[in-house]
């Protein structure tokens, strides 16, 4: 069959846009939130700067039951939830809610990780000279480990470009439903085809740019 790019060109560009939107704004409000999840790992884990053990434990479970979910799953899982916040389970805003929620436990751990590898030592001589725990957390844990979440906020940015993808499942718009609607369920594969190339641009442009970033982070 011949695709007939003339009618298709306009909701590609269309979808792309759906896409673009989708990604960023999963990745600010789960990224805000991730972070503020993750330095509270940090923070109240045993020796951490407000620890908390039973409320360290609580939050670690909710993430190591919520991070390993496939969000195809998750979808469907918190179907009820996204029905109740966002008031349909279908369409790109419930596509974004869930994809929030996703992205949000990923970075938590993510950033956790990271935040562990600052240098003990110079969270105490902050200490001892009178920082208390949220100046420390600003001013000297974020910007000391910086570099290294640039780089795994990009990792986590290409995991929501493929969760964008997958959110044309529930007719969540973007790429990964132009590439459903008028390329597999029409037997069209160089729709697919192309559908597929712009994801994998997308990805590449995310990890140049990420690592362009972390890079002059690491340098400053």
């Amino acid at each position: 069959m011949t695709t007939n790019w003339d009618k298709l060109r306009p909701v590609l560009f269309e979808s792309i846009g759906t896409t673009i939107y989708m990604v960023l704004i999963t990745l600010v409000v789960g990224g805000l939130i991730g972070l503020v999840l993750g330095t509270l790992l940090y923070a109240i884990r045993k020796g951490g700067i407000l620890q908390n053990t039973v409320a360290h434990t609580v939050l670690n479970v909710l993430v190591n039951i919520v991070r390993p979910i496939p969000f195809i799953i998750l979808l469907a899982a918190l179907g009820p939830v996204t029905l109740a916040v966002v008031g349909r389970t279908i369409g790109t805003e419930a596509a974004i809610f869930v994809m929030i929620i996703a992205s949000s436990f990923a970075i938590a751990r993510i950033v956790e990780q990271n935040l562990v590898t600052v240098d003990p030592g110079v969270i105490e001589a902050a200490r001892a000279m009178g920082a208390g725990p949220l100046r420390i957390i600003v001013t000297l844990l974020i910007p000391e480990a910086l570099g290294p979440l640039i780089l795994g906020y990009t990792f986590v940015l290409i995991g929501i470009v493929d969760m964008s993808a997958m959110a044309g499942t529930i007719g969540g718009g973007g790429l990964g439903d132009f590439a459903l609607v008028y390329g597999y369920q029409r037997f069209d594969w160089q729709v697919t085809l192309v559908a597929t190339l712009v994801i994998i641009l997308l990805v590449q442009a995310s990890q140049f740019f990420g690592n362009w970033l972390a890079r002059k982070a690491l340098r400053r």
